[in-house]
């Protein structure tokens, strides 16, 4: 059984390399899905994989990577579409 979540990440979340350590977490947890800024200083992404390993990456998110400041998550569930094995950084 897989899942998928859309993140709304608020905070201090840009220019401290958040994306960037976002993607490596996914990937060391084998997830799949995208990360991105977004132009109002949030960032966005989608993330799929097991239950579990999701939650453990939404968990990760609410902390961010040593200079982040990380004020909101909000988690929406979303209809999975069998994406594997590939998290990206987009624009």
């Amino acid at each position: 059984m897989t899942v998928r979540a859309h993140l709304a990440i608020s905070g201090r979340v840009q220019g401290v390399w958040y994306r960037g350590s976002m993607q490596d977490e996914a990937e060391r947890l084998g997830l799949a899905g995208w990360v991105r800024n977004r132009p109002d200083g949030t960032v966005e992404a989608e993330v799929e994989g097991e239950p579990r390993v999701v939650e453990e990456l939404v968990t990760w998110a609410r902390r961010g990577p040593r200079g982040a400041r990380v004020t909101d998550v909000a988690v929406q569930w979303i209809e999975p579409r069998g994406q594997r094995g590939e998290f990206v950084v987009r624009g």
